[in-house]
């Protein structure tokens, strides 16, 4: 994972000359020198840090020692730990704690690593963030106040809030579309103060500098640059060629004998930190103009270069990235839960915490901007597969192991006999602070089945045929379960009921078959419609084409005209015939074309679900399909709240594999009048309005936008949700439609990729997941932030085998739930496990005593974020600030006995923090307006739209 563009010699130049000021003297420029890690897409961690890192960082070291004047930033701390851990000196990390307290060694951003900001969730941001703070706090006492985010593609305006929120005082990007680029740098636009978010304003505000052309990634049509800045291969960007037409080796020392090539234009240059830089430009006070919450995505560097593609590359590990972290959100709620009040098993907490810590890691490094992007060789994609299987393994055993603690010896497992189980045992777990009604899915190999609860009574269940291996089939159980909680189920064969009782049986689901269509002209279908309907919607299946015609939703009492199909991409893979496509590129010849001649369909018709499976072949005799849809309509039964249950169509996707050079989406084409705009999500916090732009070239793929959660598109009556459980590219290539890339396979003969193997001959099969919720504007509103995390944190099962009789297991009623209103996100509960103080100064002169190994993990320090789901305005109801009790809300875990509030990532107490004002073209000074007044340490807080809030909770020890 290394990513090495290592760049001690990569030293942009930061101009101290913003708009409106007069320099007297000379331009003062900052060469930054600094090291992040870029070459994840080729090198694995373990090859990085024997090949670079360790290199480098004790090359650093060595040669800040040897002159005052030398500067260095550190960004990602992935790397770093793994050089202090296992290589660095007792000499080099005195040098480098000195070098610190100098200020001449700064660590800027402080993650774990430089994450994308296109394709990775908030929660996860955060955590990668939480996870490398802690340890720069723990270690050193330091806390990063800059961020440093010049590589990802792109920029989301959630980044200055989530800065903001860390307490940092100003932010470094770099990557924006090169049009928009060079028309902000005509302006001198390229620094502002940016508002992020709509809801939180001036309370989260971050200034922001956006580097210009000529420093870290420059333009290609500039031919000396290798599109590059300040080059580590020795060539060098001026905005002036030397009049000689030579250009100054970077690889060589800067002498007084030289200086005049490096600094033009009466520029004085001094090598600094980005703090040091940051803080001249601080010290001007001059006025800045302010950004709204509007994004820089897409990213584009050329015409035909469109950074688009990358929102779906690896679909795969996209999907196992966002398992991974839903298992650890479930994991350390779980294992919190656990401990408190008090801890009721054998569970070593020791080990508990080093399952949970592996996984953190796992899911840390996999934000990384050529990571999650899918921009990695194969080889480095295979060491972040093992990574996240082997961090989800140890949780999903940390989880068993507290289920088992819990239910010992109510519930007898399967002894190791031939005789074979006499049926399975599932424990489900509710992640989510608010009850949930849902459906589970099992895999079992008998036909029927008696599903019963924890005190016997019989479940709702349905028993049918798998989609996936014949032989078995799945079994679907409706559940409803309280926050952070559990439920037990027995599933015994019927064969295996005892004799004369009356115990009812899943209910076996019908199967109706639809033989293989031919696809038809649009005048042909119609004609012949078959209806599938739960209480919200009716889905009208066109038996002509064996597609999806339209779907009625009760509420509005409005049908929508609504159809599906795949489409492909035919690009370009030789680069003497014109652009390519590849990892990070998306570049289209021409429009989409179908990717099936013919369509079998079944309907799968049950008490308790519907399902409709398509199924779609390239040609009519073609023996396996390409693609495949599975919708789900759940019937819900009297007495159970449904609402969110009944509000969707669930569907599941295949796709591939793919034939080389397609790039495959799923299209759904509506009657709405949409106008060409759809909305999709930033990172899962907010919106993006996304209208249809026509460019001279590139159209199709500069008008794709990253959709990590959440999409949709409206007209006056009617909004179509699209939810998912991974990140894609999106985009509305018509009126009334929407398009989702779902998998890419490509091949290249550009130089570069086959020297990297970034050719991305991806052949998987792919299984990604959206729901679609249809309705008025208010309906959608307040369901889709609901749903969209209750698709995301799905309850977590764990299954095994039984033996003996029924077990009579704690029922939800004997269990204490964590309850929220249904605007309020649990974020996170978890223990860290930190080694520090929450007292700054108590932790410092430990520090200074040399206290550093010998502190124990606290297991009695939890944390806690809440995160309200709504912007101001949204819902009438759930945009309105909420106030919680935190004693009433935990009591569960025992007597709240002190609340600190902190700052995102848990470093700073927020009574202690102030962050630096930037004056603005409105007058205002941040701090002016300041946030909803708070009263200190109470348990009774208010949380606002958008906001996010992060305490340390202590709890009454038993």
């Amino acid at each position: 994972m290394g990513w090495l563009c290592w760049l001690p010699l990569l030293a942009p130049l930061l101009l101290l000359r913003p708009p409106g000021v007069q320099s007297a003297g000379p331009i003062r420029a900052f060469v930054v020198p600094h090291s992040h890690m870029d070459v994840g897409w080729v090198y694995t961690v373990q090859e990085g840090m024997q090949a670079y890192a360790a290199n480098v960082y004790t090359s650093v070291v060595e040669e800040l020692a040897r002159g005052q004047q030398r500067r260095f930033i550190a960004v990602e701390q992935e790397f770093f730990r793994l050089w202090w851990d296992g290589v660095a000196s007792d000499q080099q990390k005195h040098q480098v704690r000195q070098l610190l307290e100098e200020g001449r060694l700064e660590f800027v951003i402080g993650g774990q690593v430089m994450h994308d900001e296109a394709v990775t969730h908030l929660d996860d941001q955060i955590l990668q963030l939480t996870e490398g703070h802690g340890f720069l706090y723990e270690t050193f006492g330091i806390r990063p106040q800059f961020s440093w985010h010049v590589d990802p593609f792109g920029a989301s305006a959630t980044t200055p809030t989530l800065f903001a929120l860390a307490g940092f005082n100003a932010h470094l990007s770099s990557r924006i579309d090169y049009d928009l680029k060079a028309a902000m740098q005509e302006a001198r636009g390229l620094q502002f103060v940016w508002r992020g978010s709509p809801s939180l304003s001036e309370q989260e505000e971050i200034f922001t500098h956006i580097m210009d052309q000529y420093s870290y990634c420059t333009p290609s049509h500039i031919p000396f640059s290798n599109r590059s800045g300040f080059y580590w291969n020795g060539v060098a960007v001026f905005p002036k060629p030397p009049p000689d037409g030579v250009y100054p080796n970077m690889s060589e020392p800067v002498t007084p004998a030289n200086i005049n090539l490096y600094a033009e234009l009466g520029v004085s240059v001094q090598y600094a930190t980005l703090g040091d830089y940051f803080r001249a430009l601080h010290t001007l006070n001059v006025t800045w103009r302010v950004r709204d919450h509007h994004d820089f995505l897409p990213y584009s560097t050329e015409p035909f270069q469109a950074w688009t593609g990358f929102y779906t590359s690896r679909s795969a590990l996209k999907g196992l990235a966002r398992r991974a972290s839903a298992l650890l959100y479930a994991g350390e709620s779980m294992f919190t839960h656990y401990m408190w009040p008090a801890p009721c098993g054998h569970l070593d907490p020791t080990w508990a915490l080093q399952q949970l810590q592996q996984l953190r890691w796992a899911v840390s490094e996999v934000q990384h901007h050529d990571a999650i992007t899918g921009t990695e060789s194969p080889k480095v994609r295979d060491m972040y597969v093992m990574h996240l299987a082997s961090g989800m393994l140890g949780v999903r055993k940390l989880m068993a192991s507290i289920i088992l603690d819990k239910l010992q010896p109510q519930a007898p497992m399967a002894a190791s006999s031939g005789a074979g189980p006499a049926g399975h045992f599932a424990s489900v777990y509710n992640p989510l602070a608010w009850t949930v009604t849902t459906i589970v899915t099992l895999t079992v190999g008998f036909p029927g089945v008696h599903v019963t609860d924890e005190a016997g009574h019989p479940v709702p269940s349905q028993i049918q045929n798998s989609t996936e291996t014949p032989s078995v089939y799945d079994l679907l159980i409706l559940t409803t379960i309280p926050g952070l909680s559990y439920r037990h189920y027995s599933i015994r064969p019927t064969a295996g009921a005892q004799e004369g009782t009356q115990e009812p049986a899943a209910t076996v689901a019908t199967t109706l078959q639809f033989g293989r269509r031919l696809r038809r002209r649009t005048s042909h279908v119609g004609r012949h419609l078959v209806p599938v309907a739960n209480d919200c919607y009716t889905v009208l299946l066109d038996q002509d084409t064996n597609l999806m015609h339209s779907i009625w939703e009760r509420q509005s009492n409005r049908t929508v005209r609504v159809t599906q199909e795949f489409l492909e991409y035919h690009v370009n893979g030789d680069v003497k015939q014109g652009p390519i496509s590849d990892n990070y590129l998306f570049t289209p010849g021409k429009a989409a074309v179908p990717a099936w001649e013919a369509v079998e369909m079944e309907i799968v018709a049950g008490q308790l679900v519907t399902e409709i499976r398509q199924y779609f072949y390239r040609n009519m005799t073609a023996r396996n399909y390409t693609y495949a849809i599975r919708s789900r309509l759940t019937h819900v039964p009297q007495g159970h709240d449904g609402e969110l249950l009944c509000h969707r169509i669930e569907q599941e996707y295949q796709a591939g594999p793919l034939e080389l050079n397609r790039e495959a989406v799923l299209r759904t084409s509506t009657n709405l009048n949409s106008q060409q705009v759809i909305y999709s999500d930033n990172n899962g916090y907010q919106m993006q309005r996304r209208p249809y732009v026509s460019y001279v070239n590139n159209s199709i793929a500069r008008n794709y936008y990253p959709m990590v959660q959440s999409a949709f598109m409206e007209d006056g009556k009617s909004r179509l949700v699209l939810l998912s459980e991974r990140a894609h590219g999106i985009s509305s290539q018509g009126n009334g439609q929407v398009e989702v890339m779902l998998h890419r396979r490509l091949w290249n003969n550009f130089d570069w990729d086959l020297g990297y193997n970034l050719t991305l001959n991806d052949t998987s099969i792919v299984h990604p997941v959206l729901w679609l919720l249809l309705g008025s504007w208010s309906l959608t509103t307040a369901l889709r932030q609901r749903s969209a995390m209750a698709l995301q944190h799905r309850p977590v099962v764990l299954f095994g085998d039984l033996a003996g009789t029924a077990p009579k297991l704690p029922g939800p009623q004997q269990q204490e739930a964590v309850t929220l209103p249904p605007n309020l996100h649990l974020q996170i509960l978890s223990i860290p496990g930190w080694r520090y103080s929450s007292n700054h100064t108590e932790h410092a002169q430990n520090l200074r005593k040399g206290n550093r190994g010998e502190v124990q993990a606290d297991l009695h320090r939890v944390l806690l974020r809440l995160h309200h789901l709504y912007e101001v305005g949204e819902d009438p109801v759930l945009s309105q600030p909420v106030t919680v009790n935190l004693e009433a809300v935990l009591q569960a875990l025992g007597s709240v006995v002190a609340v600190e509030e902190r700052s995102l990532t848990g470093t700073w107490d927020v009574s202690m923090l102030h962050r630096w004002s930037w004056r603005t073209g409105s007058g205002r000074r941040r701090g002016d307006t300041t946030s909803p007044s708070r009263p200190p340490g109470g348990p009774i807080i208010t949380v606002h739209p958008k906001e996010i809030r992060t305490f340390f909770i202590h709890f009454q020890q038993q």
